[in-house]
């Protein structure tokens, strides 16, 4: 039925679009017009754990849950309205989090609301575990996109413009307009094209519902408009990688949504190197033109990604710091550990803004009682803007214990004493220290103020969505990923020898952690094009379990060899950008081109399973 929120089937407030330039009068003027269509399919987040919850009553009526979820307030939202209690007669308490990647959003919702229902109807704890099966059916999957492309570009390679149509499988139910924002901002790639039009909508299907998955719109959009320029430079007779350099964009170029390029943009350097690594120009004119059973191929694969919430929503955090008379550090926080290392990156940097040592502070799990609504973890967002209020809590922490060492003990102006090294100390007189531990004690015994709440807004991202146009992030990381692989001709197996994924991280907080992001990232971007598709029949799931739903294990991993890049941008919290989705965006993409090299063939679709492989073989 027709209504304010649907027409037909598609759903108006998931609809989105970009406007730049005259798309109509460039088609006319430009050499070439090239028209493609890309589809993908359904993926199911695997996390190793399904959802579960344990919701305790007290005397008072009061419900205390304990899960692992990706939003603890919005668990705490679905428990009271559960229960029918206010806000403040529920309360969640985070517990270590067996993987997400987006997934422990609705379902981990609604666990915890019939959790909390059940305990209070029962008057005693209840504990609330889905199984595989269930957590198959009932959780939401990886957005199914249909990409239809028409670009017009001249035959020395400039792109001239693009028209395109995306089209968002979201499956029964009212889930993630916001994704259609995400992705009209990269529809057109990391490429500098003058004239774009966008056209993005999600339509209502009779099959599971989609949700946030790990990139959020990236893999799907980046798979198809990486293979559209690869179609391109084939149509026109260039060399795919010489048209992707000369159309990147560059710092001080006007992004296809609008947004003016202000931050420095290292692509050509992060191309060059990888390049050089892998012997990519070599090797991909080798496997050109291949016969026999086993074929070698090499694809690259070129994106960028908006970092944080960015015009999708507020990005916002809240941290509390308390520093306690032993010297020891508690920072409780309004964002998620799901497994990125988060609660590292929190102690590294609060030490950072503290100046001690990191052995002296403890991060908190998220406890709604103890912090402010601080929003989803998501987005990648956590260390580039969600950590920005531990550096401020941290920084105005230090600033009140530099009042105290200078007045209270050293007796001297605050702007002749430093904190170094775990102590302060008075500029000029070597011998003029005291320890970290001293001050903190002094602090707490003079009345000093011992704890710190900082809450952080991300600057306003302005967007005019009646235009079409306008920014779309604050700042932007860059990828660049190269797969090499063999195809058996004769079974359709395919096997990933090496992926070498090379990130612009800013400024690297913990480089163990961002090498752990890539190659997990590196293990789901594979599943994504060849292996992971939920098989519908009827609008029912056939495969809900992992015995017939398969994903990439240790014995599939390839050899990976990450390039992690910094670069000055001081919009992150010290300079970091994002990593968690980056990681896996471009894999799939370059996984694909390697076949593209392999085989010689154009791909439409992903995954690529055996059957289709063996198709696409056929048809060549």
């Amino acid at each position: 039925d027709e209504s304010p929120d649907c027409a037909g089937n598609i759903w108006n407030h998931a609809s989105a679009f970009v406007r730049k330039g005259d798309v109509d009068a460039a088609f006319a003027s430009c050499d070439r017009i090239i028209e493609r269509t890309y589809t993908t399919g359904n993926v199911e987040h695997a996390y190793l754990e399904t959802e579960a919850a344990v919701a305790v009553p007290d005397k008072d009526g009061r419900i205390t849950v304990y899960t692992g979820c990706a939003n603890p307030f919005f668990g705490r939202r679905w428990a009271a309205d559960a229960c029918g209690l206010p806000r403040s007669k529920t309360r969640l308490i985070q517990t270590t989090v067996g993987g997400s990647f987006g997934g422990k959003e609705e379902l981990a919702g609604l666990v915890t609301g019939r959790a909390a229902m059940l305990a209070q109807k029962t008057g005693r704890p209840v504990k609330y575990v889905t199984t595989r099966e269930e957590s198959f059916r009932c959780s939401t999957k990886r957005h199914p996109f249909r990409v239809e492309y028409k670009v017009g570009v001249n035959l020395d390679g400039t792109l001239q413009a693009l028209a395109c149509r995306i089209i968002e499988t979201c499956g029964a139910y009212h889930m993630h307009e916001w994704m259609s924002f995400r992705t009209k901002i990269h529809a057109a790639g990391v490429y500098n094209v003058p004239n774009v039009k966008v056209d993005v909508m999600g339509v209502f299907t009779n099959t599971v519902t989609s949700g946030a998955m790990r990139g959020y719109g990236m893999p799907q959009t980046i798979f198809a408009v990486e293979q559209l320029y690869e179609e391109v430079a084939k149509e026109i007779g260039m060399d795919a990688l010489a048209f992707k350099r000369k159309n990147l964009l560059k710092q001080g170029d006007t992004h296809p949504c609008g947004q003016i390029m202000q931050r420095e943009i290292i692509l050509p350097e992060m191309i060059d190197q990888i390049c050089e690594k892998t012997d990519y120009a070599n090797k991909h004119k080798a496997y050109e033109h291949q016969s026999g059973t086993i074929r070698k191929g090499i694809g690259i694969s070129i994106c960028h990604r908006g970092c944080g919430l960015g015009g999708e929503s507020p990005d916002n955090s809240a941290c509390l710091v308390t520093v306690h008379d032993d010297g020891t550090v508690m920072c409780n926080v309004g964002l998620v550990e799901v497994g990125q290392g988060l609660m590292t990156a929190y102690t590294q940097i609060l030490a950072e803004a503290l100046c001690v040592d990191p052995a002296l502070i403890t991060v908190n799990r998220v406890d709604t009682d103890t912090v402010v609504d601080s929003g989803i973890t998501a987005a990648s967002r956590c260390t580039v803007m969600g950590a920005q209020s531990v550096q401020m809590a941290g920084e105005q922490m230090k600033t009140l214990l530099l009042e105290t060492a200078a007045k209270k003990m050293f007796h001297a102006p605050i702007e002749m004493v430093e904190l170094r090294e775990g102590f302060f100390r008075l500029i000029g007189v070597p011998d003029a220290m005291i320890p970290w531990h001293a001050v903190c004690e002094c602090h707490h015994w003079t009345g000093g103020q011992g704890g710190v709440l900082a809450w952080y807004n991300a600057p306003e991202v302005r967007f005019d969505a009646e235009k079409g146009c306008g920014d779309g992030f604050p700042t932007y990381t860059y990828s660049v990923v190269v797969s090499e692989l063999e195809v058996d001709t004769e079974t359709g197996t395919v096997k990933v020898d090496k992926v070498t994924s090379a990130h612009d991280c800013g400024n690297v907080i913990n480089p163990g952690t961002v090498i752990g992001q890539i190659n997990g990232g590196i293990a789901m971007g594979m599943g994504f094009a060849l292996l992971e598709d939920i098989g519908l029949k009827n609008g029912h799931i056939m495969n809900a379990n992992l015995d017939k739903y398969v994903i990439a294990s240790s014995m599939d991993m390839p050899r990976v060899e990450p390039l992690l890049f910094e670069c000055e941008d001081p919009t992150g919290t010290f300079g970091a950008k994002s990593m968690g989705e980056p990681a896996t965006e471009a894999v799939a993409s370059s996984i694909v081109n390697a076949l593209r090299n392999a085989l010689g063939v154009e791909i439409g679709h992903i995954p690529l399973n055996k059957v289709k492989i063996f198709e696409l073989i056929h048809k060549q």
